[in-house]
């Protein structure tokens, strides 16, 4: 692994030890539950707390500092062309540090036997995720202008490698990095999102990572906006670009416009419009997106 990954690696097993040996876990009971209404974020497709595309600097989780609690969710997502499946988990703990699980399942239908893999060929991945608040607090710095800020990473392990590598990807395991400043409006109902991330990822990882020529990491930018209609409605946008790696297969910026609904403290369900750009030789790869979360 490069540099980068060691430190970021380093970081989170860092705040890990810190978190299970501080007093909050030592000696205190649990406190379950306490954020408002949609401030743990919904589900992205790669199982960290945010947006559906993009992450944001908020844990997952109803927990504030003094407890734990974590999310469940699962997702569908269908193009023109293709269906997306994914099932996530994830823990948050004080608030200050998220663990996450996501598996994807990428449904190529009829255009599986187009492209000569055969109709219904299914891609599968497995996505392990960490995140860690730096610094900042969303909801409890409102009168400071400086976001709550978070780093994570996300080890990839995509199916299929044999074909992976017969596409043109360099190998079938890959880890972004990224890190995210999230800053809560709450007096404008308004949440802003930015998020940088280091990755070789062909199609969010499901077509592999890298390629012969391009093997090198790069930096992409990702961005949500959202604005609260009512305190259990949350409507907005995002944007995330992506590297373009792969010489059979132009890959193109994703997007989506988005509303979630806090059906109660637990659950929650979103809808959204999803434009995944060119995926595997087929523009405007778009469609509907429902996604139906579970919190504690």
């Amino acid at each position: 692994m490069s540099k980068p990954i060691y430190i970021a690696l380093a970081i989170v097993t860092f705040e890990l030890v810190i978190s299970l040996t501080s007093p909050a876990w030592a000696g205190s009971e649990y406190v379950w539950g306490g954020k408002l209404d949609l401030t743990r974020g919904v589900s992205t497709i790669e199982g960290a707390g945010g947006g559906g595309l993009v992450p944001w600097a908020l844990i997952a989780g109803n927990e504030t500092k003094d407890g734990v609690g974590g999310q469940v969710s699962a997702t569908s997502l269908q193009t023109h062309n293709y269906g997306l499946t994914a099932y996530s988990a994830a823990i948050g703990a004080w608030d200050r540090v998220e663990i996450s699980f996501a598996r994807q399942d990428f449904d190529t239908g009829k255009t599986g036997g187009r492209l000569g893999l055969g109709s219904g060929y299914t891609f599968h991945q497995d996505i392990y995720g960490a995140k860690v608040r730096l610094a900042g607090d969303a909801v409890f710095d409102q009168d400071r202008w400086t976001p709550q800020v978070a780093v994570g990473v996300e080890y990839k392990h995509a199916s299929h490698a044999a074909l992976l590598h017969a596409l043109g990807s360099r190998r079938a395991d890959g880890v972004d990095l990224y890190v995210s400043a999230t800053k809560l409006y709450l007096d404008r109902s308004l949440l802003i999102d930015a998020t940088l991330r280091l990755t070789r990822a062909n199609q969010f990882g499901l077509l592999g990572f890298g390629s012969g020529p391009r093997d090198t990491y790069s930096l992409q930018a990702e961005g949500s906006v959202g604005y609260l209609l009512t305190p259990k409605l949350l409507v907005g946008a995002e944007i995330r670009t992506k590297p373009d790696n792969l010489a059979f297969a132009k890959e193109t910026q994703a997007g989506d416009l988005f509303a979630a609904l806090a059906l109660n403290k637990a659950v929650s369900l979103t809808l959204a419009y999803v434009d995944l750009g060119s995926v595997a030789t087929f523009r405007r790869q778009s469609g509907p997106y429902i996604s139906m979360q579970a919190g504690f």
